[in-house]
């Protein structure tokens, strides 16, 4: 094989491995979000929740890894009766994927009287408690919490509200975070927080896909946290060689 070949093989090969690098970077195409999509869907509802009801992660050695979400939709009709549907596994980008990683159980978007709100809340303080449509305020040992009405009763479940929503908590979420764009996850324990992921009230335990997936995020996550970390020593070194010979290599 002549120079000449050698190099138009060379070429060729090059070619390739551009062409492999952007079929796999074509890949990560854009992801429509999906509660965009459901909030769309329902632009014609006045008073909705969306619930990040389960979460997983599916790595793929050979592409782009798989992020996917489900979702509770609960809309409120005139006479206050409720339907609520469950959505199937939708795709979603790495980034809102991240972005909702602690929502788990918590509301994400809602629209209460045609406002709508993004801001991750626990399930049910926008629309159903402190409303005296479905409930009202009880004292019971000198605190004060909210007791949904018989008929409504399945809330409490519906919502994770495994204990009574005390008023000091609601009242906390009213008054500094549900017109701030700030999540409310509640008191912070031990265990976790009171809502979202890492709730201590959370009810469906090691039913969830997250339960079954989060090791393999975290491993995957922290993979990559290395990998960046290695690829920053050998940057770090790279530039400082710069530096020695040009001076002033700025970020």
């Amino acid at each position: 094989m002549d120079k000449y070949a050698k190099i138009a093989l060379i070429c060729l090969l090059v070619f390739i491995l551009i062409k492999s690098f952007s079929s796999l970077s074509s890949s990560k195409e854009y992801t429509k979000n999906p509660v965009d999509e459901l909030i769309r869907d329902m632009n014609d509802i006045s008073n909705f929740s969306i619930i990040l009801f389960d979460m997983e992660f599916e790595e793929n050695t050979f592409g782009s890894d798989v992020y996917r979400q489900k979702y509770q939709i609960i809309t409120t009709k005139k006479d206050s009766e409720i339907d609520i549907t469950e959505t199937g596994w939708e795709k979603v980008s790495e980034t809102y994927f991240q972005a909702n990683l602690n929502n788990m159980g918590m509301e994400i978007a809602s629209k209460t009287d045609g406002k709508l709100s993004k801001t991750a809340a626990p399930a049910g303080y926008s629309q159903f408690v402190g409303n005296s449509q479905y409930g009202q305020w009880t004292n019971r040992g000198g605190s004060s919490f909210w007791e949904f009405y018989g008929k409504y009763a399945m809330m409490s479940s519906l919502f994770n509200l495994m204990t009574p929503v005390s008023r000091g908590y609601y009242d906390d979420y009213s008054r500094n975070y549900r017109n701030t764009n700030r999540p409310y996850y509640g008191s912070s324990t031990s265990g976790g927080t009171s809502y979202g992921t890492s709730s201590t009230m959370k009810n469906r335990g090691t039913t969830s896909s997250w339960s079954k997936s989060q090791s393999a995020f975290k491993s995957s996550v922290q993979s990559r946290v290395n990998r960046s970390s290695s690829t920053s020593r050998t940057g770090r070194s790279s530039s400082s060689s710069y530096r020695s010979r040009g001076g002033g290599f700025g970020k």
